[in-house]
């Protein structure tokens, strides 16, 4: 069954919508969409070295982009606005990795695989990692949820609670970090951070809870992945970028629905 590249890439795809979902939610919540991108810049840089010393492109990527993500956290509120200093260091990150490939003599280099994905050419060992990933992301999230959950909408009662929110910050670093290394063979270095805000913020306008909110996200990234992917297939469009394509519409179906819904509950003035 896996011999078919189309059922590999759609494995591909749902593995990394399932990772993505409950991580997205965290960063539309905290406001962290800069945050997702500075990680995944920094993982050309990964690709750049890992290349450079023949060894994992995935490893290679899964520590550069915790380094970042580490890096980034422990320079938050150091005299720095947030906004500016993600911005600083994820095209910085980006620049510096797009530089250090360039040196790379005799290794050729698919360039814009790694900066938007290659899903038509997963294979198996590639699976292997990106289920496995998207396994230790799932479980991270579900062991460390409550926590994450409380230090995020109220940083005050989870220290009273006994929760450290710098802890669950690390928490989620690390997932993100994991998550950018499963994901840079599916939609690449510049679309991650779209995979991980638009199925979240989609989902949002249709949920309740969070927990519902993590559900809609993954079930709203599948499709995407998945109708992506076929619409890829069937106009000969760059897969990765069809895909995030597929995800914006679902958001701006979703942010329709929010638009007709709020109007419709409006009560009229007399």
């Amino acid at each position: 069954m896996l011999d078919d590249f189309m059922i590999r890439a759609a494995l591909a795809g749902l593995g990394v919508a399932l990772a993505a979902a409950p991580l997205g939610c965290f960063i539309v919540w905290r406001r962290m969409a800069y945050f997702g991108d500075a990680t995944a810049h920094a993982a050309m840089l990964g690709v750049a070295i890992s290349l450079a010393m023949s060894t994992s492109v995935f490893a290679g990527v899964l520590v550069v982009s915790l380094l970042m993500a580490l890096l980034v956290t422990l320079l938050s509120g150091r005299g720095y606005a947030m906004d500016t200093l993600l911005g600083v260091m994820a095209h910085s990150a980006l620049a510096f990795g797009l530089v250090a490939v360039s040196f790379l003599s005799g290794i050729r280099i698919d360039l814009m695989a790694y900066l938007f994905g290659d899903i038509l050419s997963v294979g198996k060992a590639d699976l292997a990692i990106i289920w496995g990933g998207t396994a230790l992301v799932l479980i991270l999230m579900a062991w460390r949820w409550s926590a994450l959950l409380m230090s995020t909408l109220n940083p005050d009662l989870a220290h009273a609670g006994g929760v450290s929110p710098k802890r669950e910050q690390l928490v989620l670093t690390l997932a993100l970090a994991l998550m950018v290394a499963v994901a840079i063979k599916v939609v690449g270095v510049l679309l991650i951070a779209s995979m991980l805000i638009l199925p979240a913020a989609a989902a949002r306008p249709l949920s309740r809870t969070p927990e519902v909110m993590a559900v809609m996200a993954a079930v709203i990234g599948s499709v995407a992945s998945l109708s992506g992917l076929r619409a890829s297939y069937i106009m000969d469009t760059p897969t990765g970028p069809t895909i995030v394509c597929a995800a914006a519409i679902l958001f701006a179906l979703s942010s329709l629905f929010r638009a007709l819904r709020h109007t419709s509950t409006e009560t009229p003035a007399h």
